[in-house]
């Protein structure tokens, strides 16, 4: 692009030449060159309020990607102020204070990002040379151009007089103050307006406000005034009130002329019924005209009316890359002359010259037309389709117009032929308060329209809303006038409330054992109730009745991590990041009741938690591994029967043939059963612990990598389709999905992340059930935060609206940074927003309006999160020392099976734990006839950690766990008798230095079996069940010794054929319901085809691996 000169023009800030014009001192005509960059150049023909809102809206948009410099050449020798408050100028007499934006707003730009020119005016554009020229004779060359020159007040030139001393228009600053200045030579005389709409009503206020005139009328043509915004009973009222207030309001009167003296000097008005006033000043306020000359003269398409640039969806002109914007648009023949539709324009373009790239280009659309304004002292508000009962509705909600389908449909069958009216108004009118209300609805009532207030107008942000949403109400129409009867609305649930299904446990329950003073701890309620030593999905709930119950007895309730600290994890966190610990130890030593205490298996997991969400370290390093639960000790999910679950990260849900072909392989080598998630992910079952090095290697040596799938992190992003192939779609969902799954991949938190991103409102990707989710809007996004399923499912609440696509990664970082560093152990985000002062408006403060002053640090801290990304498996793989981890036992490589495999539709699922899996058996209690000390692990197979290790050992047919603390060696069986899982040696360890107890919890159900002292074998929240313990020791030999029975009567107590789920006397849960399925028309078998010669999925699969599909070679499988 050429450089071009511009007079008294700068590369960055105002002009020399535009400010001395506003100082009224001498110009120099100088010339300065543009630099010559990279970026486009948008040349803005108008600073206006349309004008200004536009570069404000592009600059901002486009501070990440800075492909844009803006040069905007305004007319008026004033920046862009606020014409809507023009009244205010009355008061003050200071131009600088109805600026937009003070000067420096401009000069700080970023250099040479945006230059502008005032009392200067476009006189011509050169379309096919993209050049504009100026008033000066200049020309500026152009890669995008935006007319935004707005519009003219109307006068009557047909009206005898209106041109005469003394007629003026309402419209800019220069019109004010000849105004004023006029208005001071006639003092006491009368002043009028002629026009009694929005305008006319604030010309009136402002000559009243003058005080020079002895009275002021108002002239108005039709039965009241603002009759484009009220009906008549309401532009009645408003005539009342400003009557009341002094303002002489002639109605159902047409100015014939303007009278004047012999100098041309108004002296009065003479209407078409020939009646007349004397006045000395008359200020025209009927309208505007939109200015499109520039374009006429420019060969740009306008209006056949002559009316407005005639614009597209997008903004566009006839012209290549020309668009308008503001009061001289043209859209669907029509031109607005409320400031909100510019906005609106300014909003879309701005949007579509920076994001189109990865999103649907927004369009133009019916603009809302609602206003609030007080006029004459006066409260004036009219929203949505304020005149659809009078010229019917512009448009119904689509949920309305099927039902309306419907009920069409069934009375014609019914032979009824009368139509039912579409609109129904419900008025209320109050002539003492003067208040007036009536609001529209559809002919059932269920959908707001619009309507109009006067007096009051309280409600109008709430009613906006309603009606843009088209959202069916919740409430009978009336009670949006005159409110709601009030009903009950319980915070509590019923006593018989269940909130452990595991165990049954109801409210009541875990409430009176608190109030009997038995539980004062939720560990208590734990072993007291059971409730939360199932699946754990009521722990939150079960939480929430502890803390109120305690609360309503006067209790405090102390919100500590565990009796190893006395801090919440928020407080610990902040202390962790503060003093910069990075291990267990220091962690405990810093700020344990006990610096030497091992922890427990709450705190080891939540301490583990804080390092990775810090300095994202590798569990697997150093005491780390101590402190993690076994998902994260073997990077993969544990299941029922002791094996793993793999699952490889699918970013958005996209996935390659290819990479299918990978996991598809590494499936069927291994014998994995697999299955689809809810996530969008592949989900492969029954990964032999041994395995999972060998499977992984394969799988991240196909392209794949972990998916992190076994953490408290984020999980997946779902996606729908959106623009990538939906016609419906508005957003790039996939697009989107994918980029925030890369960036927040390894992030570990107090909870699991799972997120979504749906390309349009009709939500395929179910986004507003997840802990944050985007909805596309044809503005951006919506972004909703703290929804979840679970054991109390929980929809979005809506964090921010419309937000652009460049926009939405700072305000995910910065709330989930803030949702790391404060919510409590495994609080996921829907009760940590739920628990927070204030809810979602404060967490709308701390987010977007940087109420704490964190915004900056929340984000550095989620970018140098993010930028410590690893791969856990793949940096696994590079290390001997943690392939070791993997191994079944220590001291053998038999490999045993605790759950008998069962084939069904053609895959491998465990056995079906028996209703009576748990075994009572009195483990601890077995006299054994004699013991003897056996070497079964190598010293150098445990860590040193205060966090603690432990190993797996088989002696016969018998499992065993053996554990290392402080240097002591403790051995019990390896099965839970809970479940008969063999997992012991992959629990936390945890230690009470008071009491020298010692236990290890099991991973599956939390069960703490006691390790050393009198009560070693005895579980602490289960009595049901017990363990058998050993002593053991090291020798000089270094080999772990364990004291044992013989093999035989080992075996004969613990073998694992003897506690093996099997399959025997297994139970078909859907037997009698595939009796009722077998007739049913479409049953075939599982891997049948339905073509009478079809292959089925065994033969089909084999055809291609053996090369017969399309001239294939074949596939090694």
């Amino acid at each position: 692009m050429a450089d071009q000169n511009v007079p008294g023009a700068q590369v960055n800030g105002a002009s020399q030449d535009a400010r001395a014009q506003e100082d009224g001192s001498e110009t120099q005509d100088e010339a300065t060159t543009y630099e010559k960059t990279e970026r486009k150049r948008v040349v803005v023909a108008g600073l206006g309020m349309v004008g200004v809102a536009f570069i404000e809206k592009l600059m901002k948009l486009d501070a990440k990607r800075r492909e844009y410099d803006v040069i905007v050449i305004g007319e008026e020798p004033h920046l862009a102020y606020n014409r809507v408050g023009l009244t205010s100028f009355f008061q003050h007499r200071k131009v600088e204070d109805l600026y937009l934006n003070p000067s420096s707003w401009y000069s700080d730009m970023p250099e040479g990002s945006l230059n502008y020119h005032i009392n200067t005016k476009v006189t011509s554009v050169d379309t096919e040379k993209k050049i504009v020229a100026t008033s000066s004779g200049d020309e500026v060359p152009y890669d995008t151009l935006v007319i935004a020159t707005g519009s003219d007040a109307l006068l009557p030139r047909r009206t005898p007089g209106h041109d005469a001393n003394g007629v003026f228009v309402y419209r800019t600053i220069d019109d004010l103050q000849r105004l004023i200045k006029f208005a001071e030579t006639k003092k006491g005389s009368v002043g009028s307006v002629v026009g009694g709409g929005l305008l006319g009503l604030e010309a009136a206020k402002a000559m009243m406000d003058l005080e020079h005139f002895s009275k002021v009328k108002l002239i108005e043509r039709n039965d009241w005034v603002m009759s484009r915004q009220l009906d008549g009973d309401a532009g009645t009222m408003v005539v009342e009130q400003v009557r009341n207030l002094g303002l002489d309001v002639l109605l159902r009167q047409r100015v014939a002329r303007v009278n004047t003296d012999d100098n041309y000097n108004v002296i009065g008005v003479t209407f078409e019924n020939d009646e007349s006033i004397d006045c000395t000043c008359v200020c025209f306020a009927i309208g505007i005209q939109a200015r499109d000359d520039l374009a006429q003269r420019s060969g740009i398409r306008c209006s056949d009316s002559g009316n407005g640039i005639i614009v597209d969806g997008t903004l566009a002109t006839s012209a290549q890359d020309v668009y308008a914007i503001g009061e001289c648009a043209s859209w669907e023949n029509q031109t607005f002359g409320l400031i909100a539709p510019g906005i609106e324009m300014a909003d879309v373009l701005a949007f579509n010259l920076t994001q189109a790239k990865s999103h649907a280009p927004r369009r133009f659309k019916r603009p809302d037309l609602s206003t609030k304004l007080k006029l004459l002292g006066v409260d004036v508000a009219s929203f949505g389709d304020f005149f659809a009962d009078r010229d019917g509705p512009k448009a119904l909600p689509a949920r309305h117009r099927r039902d309306q389908r419907k009920n069409k449909n069934d009375d014609s069958k019914n032979g009824s032929a009368k139509p039912a009216p579409l609109v129904k108004a419900l008025t209320y009118k109050d002539p003492f308060q003067q208040v007036y209300k009536k609001y529209l609805f559809t002919e059932d009532g269920k959908y707001l329209l619009g309507g109009m207030m006067i007096g009051d107008t309280q409600d109008y942000v709430k009613l906006v809303p309603m009606v843009k949403e088209q959202k069916a109400l919740e409430i009978s129409p009336g009670e949006l006038i005159i409110g709601n009867k009030g009903e009950d609305n319980p915070d509590d649930l019923p006593d018989d409330t269940q909130v452990c299904a595991c165990h049954n446990v109801t409210k009541a329950d875990v409430a009176n054992r608190i109030k009997e003073g038995t539980c004062k701890s939720i560990g208590d309620v734990k072993s007291c109730t059971k409730a939360g030593t199932g699946c754990g999905g009521c722990v939150p709930l079960v939480t929430t009745i502890f803390n109120k119950t305690m609360a309503s007895m006067g209790q405090e309730v102390k919100n500590h991590l565990c009796p190893h600290f006395e801090y919440s994890r928020a407080d610990l966190f902040n202390i962790v990041y503060v003093k910069k610990l990075e291990s267990f130890a220091d962690i405990m030593s810093t700020c344990g009741k006990d610096p030497q205490s091992a922890g427990c298996e709450v705190c080891k997991p939540a301490v583990g938690s804080i390092i990775s969400s810090l300095f994202n370290k590798h569990l697997l390093d150093g005491d780390r591994r101590g402190l993690t639960d076994t998902n994260d000790r073997f990077l993969a999910n544990v299941q029922r029967n002791g094996t793993f679950s793999v699952i490889p990260r699918i970013g958005g849900g996209e996935i390659t043939p290819e990479k299918l072909l990978v996991i598809a392989t590494v499936a069927k080598k291994y014998g994995l059963y697999t299955k689809i998630t809810g996530g969008q992910r592949i989900d492969m079952f029954g990964a032999k612990k041994y395995d999972l090095p060998a499977i992984w290697e394969e799988l991240i040596d196909g392209g794949h990598e972990s998916g992190y799938a076994y953490a408290k992190s984020l999980r997946t992003v779902k996606s729908c389709v959106g623009t990538t192939w939906c016609r419906f779609g508005i957003g790039d969902s996939v697009g989107m999905a994918v980029r925030l799954e890369e960036r927040y991949k390894s992030i570990r938190a107090p909870h699991k992340i799972k997120g979504g991103v749906s390309g349009c409102v009709r939500e395929c990707a179910e986004a507003q059930s997840k802990d944050f989710g985007l909805i596309a809007t044809d503005k951006g996004y919506n972004v909703f935060v703290g929804g979840n399923g679970g054991a109390t499912p929980r929809h979005c609440d809506l964090l921010a609206k419309d937000v652009p696509p460049d926009d939405v990664v700072p305000i995910l970082d910065r709330y989930l940074s803030f949702y790391i560093r404060t919510a409590d152990k495994l609080q996921r985000t829907a009760r940590w927003i739920e628990n927070l002062p204030g809810g979602i408006k404060y967490l709308k403060e701390v987010i977007l309006d940087d109420k704490l002053g964190i915004c900056a640090d929340l984000e550095k801290q989620m970018v140098d999160l993010v930028g410590t990304f690893v791969c856990e498996w793949t940096e696994t793989l590079k290390s001997p020392e943690k392939m070791k981890l993997f191994s079944q036992f220590a001291n053998t490589e038999e490999k045993v099976v605790g759950v008998e495999p069962v084939e069904e539709r053609g895959q491998q699922r465990p056995a079906y734990w028996p209703k009576d899996t748990a075994t009572t058996e009195d483990f601890r209690g077995t006299k054994w006839t004699a013991l003897s000390w056996q070497p079964l692990a190598r010293t150098d197979q445990f860590h040193d950690s205060q966090a603690g290790s432990s190993v797996a050992v088989k002696r016969g047919d018998t499992q065993l766990a053996i554990f290392k603390l402080k240097g002591k060696y403790h051995a019990s069986q390896q099965m839970c008798p809970h479940k008969r899982a063999f997992v012991l040696s992959d629990g936390l360890i945890g230690e009470d230095t008071k009491t020298n107890k010692m236990w290890i919890s099991c991973p599956m159900h939390k069960r703490n079996y006691n390790l050393r002292g009198e009560d070693a074998g005895l579980c602490n929240n289960d009595s049901s069940v017990n363990i058998a313990t050993f002593p053991a020791e090291a020798r000089e030999d270094n080999m772990v010794y364990v004291k044992l029975p013989p093999v035989e009567e080992l075996d004969g107590v613990l073998g694992t054929e003897k506690w093996k789920i099997k399959r025997e006397g297994e139970e078909n849960p859907f037997a009698s319901m595939d009796q009722k399925l077998k007739p049913f028309k479409g049953r075939k078998g599982i891997n049948a085809s339905h073509m009478a010669n079809g292959l089925g999925t065994h033969g089909k699969a084999q055809a291609i691996l053996a090369g017969g599909e399309r001239g294939s070679s074949g596939i090694d499988w």
